[in-house]
C-alpha cells in the first residue's frame, strides 16, 4: 500500500503539473478540479488522501461508492461517479454523488431523475461524448449531443452541466485533437445551453494536454496512487 509520504509527493507533483500547463496557456489552475480516482482503493488509502488534502474522490462502481461514502461520511468529501451506469444501481449513486460524469442514454437520465425527485435533489451530470469514434468506447457521437440535450430538458431533477470524454490511450500529444473537439463542441452548444460549462477530460496519461486544451476536471488515479490492483 502507498505511504502517506509517497501520496503527498505524488499529489504535489500532479498539482504542480496542472499549474505549469494551465499557466502555459494563460489559465488559472484554480479553475481546474482534480478528481482522485479511488476505485478499488481500500478505505485506508482514502484516509491517507484526506490527510494530504485530497477531498474530491471519483468512483467507478455504484456499490463501492455507496459503501465508501457510508464509512467516510461527514468528512467533507465530494464524491463523483465516473463509471458505467447500470440503471438498477442508480439508487446507490444519486444519494451520494455531487456529479455523475458518464451519462449518455436517456434511460439513465430518466432513472437519475426519478431517484433525485424522491430525494428532492437536483443531480448534476455530464454527458459522455465519444469524440474519438472508437467502437470500444461508450458515449454519444458529437452530432447527437444537441438533440440529446433537447430531449433531456424534460427531466426536472437533472441538470446537465458539461461534457466528458476519454481519449484513446496513445502518446499524450496525440490526444490533443480529441480534447480540442470536445472543447469546440462545448463552445458551440453554450449559446443555446448556457449550463454546459464543464469539460471532464484528461487522465494520468494525458491530463497535462487536457489542461492546455481547456479541461475543467481531470480524473487522476495512477499518478496519485500507483498502479491499481484489479477489481476484486
Amino acid at each position: 500500500m502507498i505511504t502517506e509520504e509517497e501520496l503527498r509527493k505524488n499529489y504535489e507533483t500532479v498539482l504542480n503539473n496542472i499549474r505549469i500547463h494551465a499557466e502555459k496557456v494563460g489559465r488559472n489552475c484554480d479553475e481546474i478540479k482534480l478528481v482522485a480516482v479511488t476505485k478499488t482503493q481500500p478505505i485506508e488509502v482514502l484516509n491517507l488522501a484526506l490527510n494530504v488534502g485530497i477531498k474530491v474522490f471519483g468512483e467507478n462502481y455504484a456499490q463501492e461508492l455507496r459503501d465508501k461514502a457510508k464509512v467516510l461520511q461527514n468528512l467533507g468529501i465530494e464524491w463523483h461517479f465516473i463509471g458505467r451506469i447500470q440503471t438498477n444501481k442508480v439508487k446507490y449513486i444519486v444519494p451520494v454523488a455531487k456529479l455523475i460524469h458518464s451519462v449518455y442514454r436517456l434511460e439513465e437520465l430518466e432513472e437519475i431523475d426519478k431517484v433525485a425527485k424522491k430525494l428532492d435533489k437536483t443531480q448534476l451530470v455530464l454527458l459522455e461524448v465519444n469524440v474519438s469514434g472508437e467502437e470500444t468506447k461508450a458515449g454519444l457521437q458529437p452530432e447527437q449531443v444537441r438533440n440529446f440535450l433537447i430531449e433531456a430538458s424534460k427531466y426536472t431533477n437533472v441538470k446537465i452541466v458539461g461534457l466528458m470524454t476519454m481519449a484513446p490511450y496513445i502518446e499524450p500529444e496525440m490526444t490533443r485533437v480529441y480534447f480540442k473537439k470536445l472543447r469546440a463542441l462545448r463552445d458551440e452548444l453554450k449559446s443555446d445551453f448556457p449550463d454546459i460549462v464543464e469539460l471532464s477530460m484528461g487522465m494520468t496519461n494525458d491530463y497535462t494536454v487536457a489542461v492546455e486544451e481547456g479541461s475543467t476536471i481531470v480524473r487522476i488515479g495512477t499518478a496519485l496512487f500507483g498502479e491499481r490492483k484489479s477489481k476484486r
